[in-house]
Protein backbone atom coordinates (compact mmCIF):
# COMPACT_ATOMS: atom_id res chain seq x y z
CA UNK A 1 0.00 0.00 0.00
CA UNK A 2 1.51 3.32 -1.00
CA UNK A 3 1.02 6.36 1.14
CA UNK A 4 -0.25 9.64 -0.20
CA UNK A 5 -0.14 13.08 1.26
CA UNK A 6 -3.20 15.29 1.42
CA UNK A 7 -3.25 18.70 -0.24
CA UNK A 8 -1.87 21.50 1.89
CA UNK A 9 -3.70 24.77 2.49
CA UNK A 10 -2.72 27.52 0.03
CA UNK A 11 -1.58 29.83 2.83
CA UNK A 12 0.99 27.24 3.94
CA UNK A 13 2.33 26.77 0.41
CA UNK A 14 2.75 30.52 -0.13
CA UNK A 15 4.13 31.18 3.36
CA UNK A 16 6.72 28.40 3.29
CA UNK A 17 7.89 29.34 -0.20
CA UNK A 18 8.30 33.02 0.73
CA UNK A 19 10.08 32.09 3.98
CA UNK A 20 12.39 29.72 2.09
CA UNK A 21 13.26 32.43 -0.44
CA UNK A 22 13.99 34.84 2.42
CA UNK A 23 16.20 32.22 4.09
CA UNK A 24 17.92 31.58 0.77
CA UNK A 25 18.69 35.29 0.40
CA UNK A 26 20.03 35.63 3.94
CA UNK A 27 22.12 32.47 3.75
CA UNK A 28 23.50 33.52 0.35
CA UNK A 29 24.61 36.82 1.88
CA UNK A 30 26.18 35.03 4.87
CA UNK A 31 28.02 32.63 2.54
CA UNK A 32 29.35 35.51 0.42
CA UNK A 33 30.50 37.42 3.50
CA UNK A 34 32.13 34.30 4.91
CA UNK A 35 34.54 34.43 1.98
CA UNK A 36 34.49 38.24 1.62
CA UNK A 37 34.28 39.52 5.23
CA UNK A 38 34.80 43.13 4.12
CA UNK A 39 31.24 43.02 2.67
CA UNK A 40 29.68 42.33 6.08
CA UNK A 41 27.61 45.33 7.15
CA UNK A 42 26.67 44.75 10.79
CA UNK A 43 29.69 45.36 12.95
CA UNK A 44 28.71 47.17 16.10
CA UNK A 45 31.72 46.05 18.09
CA UNK A 46 30.78 48.16 21.11
CA UNK A 47 27.56 46.20 21.62
CA UNK A 48 26.41 42.60 21.80
CA UNK A 49 25.73 42.78 18.06
CA UNK A 50 28.91 41.86 16.23
CA UNK A 51 28.36 39.83 13.07
CA UNK A 52 32.07 39.63 12.27
CA UNK A 53 32.90 38.08 15.63
CA UNK A 54 30.14 35.50 15.18
CA UNK A 55 30.84 34.64 11.54
CA UNK A 56 34.60 34.26 12.13
CA UNK A 57 34.38 32.34 15.41
CA UNK A 58 35.39 28.71 15.82
CA UNK A 59 31.65 27.96 16.06
CA UNK A 60 31.16 29.25 12.50
CA UNK A 61 32.46 25.85 11.34
CA UNK A 62 30.79 22.48 11.80
CA UNK A 63 32.93 19.43 11.06
CA UNK A 64 35.27 21.68 9.10
CA UNK A 65 32.50 23.12 6.90
CA UNK A 66 31.47 26.78 7.24
CA UNK A 67 28.04 27.00 8.85
CA UNK A 68 27.11 29.58 6.20
CA UNK A 69 27.53 26.94 3.48
CA UNK A 70 25.43 24.47 5.49
CA UNK A 71 22.72 27.11 5.80
CA UNK A 72 22.87 27.86 2.10
CA UNK A 73 22.58 24.15 1.27
CA UNK A 74 19.66 23.83 3.66
CA UNK A 75 17.78 26.72 2.08
CA UNK A 76 18.49 25.56 -1.47
CA UNK A 77 16.83 22.26 -0.57
CA UNK A 78 14.05 23.92 1.46
CA UNK A 79 13.26 26.32 -1.39
CA UNK A 80 12.86 23.34 -3.71
CA UNK A 81 10.80 21.38 -1.16
CA UNK A 82 8.61 24.39 -0.37
CA UNK A 83 8.03 25.37 -3.98
CA UNK A 84 4.42 25.16 -5.16
CA UNK A 85 5.48 22.32 -7.47
CA UNK A 86 6.90 20.22 -4.63
CA UNK A 87 3.81 20.83 -2.50
CA UNK A 88 1.74 19.28 -5.35
CA UNK A 89 4.05 16.26 -5.63
CA UNK A 90 2.46 12.84 -5.32
CA UNK A 91 5.54 11.32 -3.65
CA UNK A 92 4.77 11.04 0.07
CA UNK A 93 8.45 11.13 1.06
CA UNK A 94 8.96 14.62 -0.38
CA UNK A 95 6.48 15.88 2.20
CA UNK A 96 8.11 13.86 4.97
CA UNK A 97 11.55 15.20 3.97
CA UNK A 98 10.28 18.80 4.15
CA UNK A 99 9.09 18.32 7.72
CA UNK A 100 12.08 16.29 8.93
CA UNK A 101 14.61 18.70 7.40
CA UNK A 102 12.92 21.61 9.13
CA UNK A 103 13.05 19.85 12.49
CA UNK A 104 16.74 19.07 11.96
CA UNK A 105 17.47 22.64 10.91
CA UNK A 106 15.74 23.97 14.01
CA UNK A 107 17.82 21.69 16.25
CA UNK A 108 20.95 23.07 14.58
CA UNK A 109 19.64 26.63 15.04
CA UNK A 110 19.20 26.00 18.77
CA UNK A 111 22.85 24.95 18.98
CA UNK A 112 23.94 28.04 17.00
CA UNK A 113 21.92 30.42 19.18
CA UNK A 114 23.36 28.88 22.33
CA UNK A 115 26.87 29.23 20.86
CA UNK A 116 26.23 32.89 20.09
CA UNK A 117 24.87 33.65 23.55
CA UNK A 118 27.00 31.39 25.75
CA UNK A 119 30.33 30.96 23.96
CA UNK A 120 30.83 33.87 21.55
CA UNK A 121 28.92 36.40 23.69
CA UNK A 122 27.75 38.20 20.57
CA UNK A 123 24.91 37.86 18.09
CA UNK A 124 24.76 38.35 14.34
CA UNK A 125 21.67 40.09 12.99
CA UNK A 126 21.76 38.19 9.68
CA UNK A 127 22.21 34.89 11.51
CA UNK A 128 19.26 35.83 13.72
CA UNK A 129 17.24 36.44 10.56
CA UNK A 130 18.04 32.91 9.37
CA UNK A 131 17.15 31.54 12.80
CA UNK A 132 13.79 33.33 12.81
CA UNK A 133 12.98 32.12 9.28
CA UNK A 134 13.80 28.56 10.32
CA UNK A 135 11.60 28.89 13.41
CA UNK A 136 8.74 30.32 11.34
CA UNK A 137 9.05 27.40 8.90
CA UNK A 138 8.91 24.98 11.82
CA UNK A 139 5.76 26.64 13.16
CA UNK A 140 3.96 26.54 9.79
CA UNK A 141 5.02 22.98 9.02
CA UNK A 142 4.16 21.74 12.52
CA UNK A 143 0.69 23.17 11.97
CA UNK A 144 0.24 21.60 8.51
CA UNK A 145 2.44 18.53 8.03
CA UNK A 146 1.01 16.05 10.58
CA UNK A 147 -2.47 16.38 9.04
CA UNK A 148 -1.14 16.45 5.48
CA UNK A 149 0.89 13.29 6.11
CA UNK A 150 -2.00 11.47 7.77
CA UNK A 151 -0.32 11.36 11.17
CA UNK A 152 -3.38 12.66 13.00
CA UNK A 153 -6.60 10.83 13.72
CA UNK A 154 -10.04 12.16 13.08
CA UNK A 155 -12.17 12.59 16.17
CA UNK A 156 -15.60 11.09 15.68
CA UNK A 157 -18.62 12.27 17.62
Amino acid sequence: MSRTALAAPRWAVVTTFVLSLLGLGLSTYLTITHFQPNLLTCNFSASIINCAKVTTSAQSYFLGVPVAILGLGNFIVMTALNSPWAWRAKNYWIHVARFVLTIGAMCFVLWLVSAELLIINNICLYCTGVHLVTFALLIVLTRVSPTQLGWTRSVSN
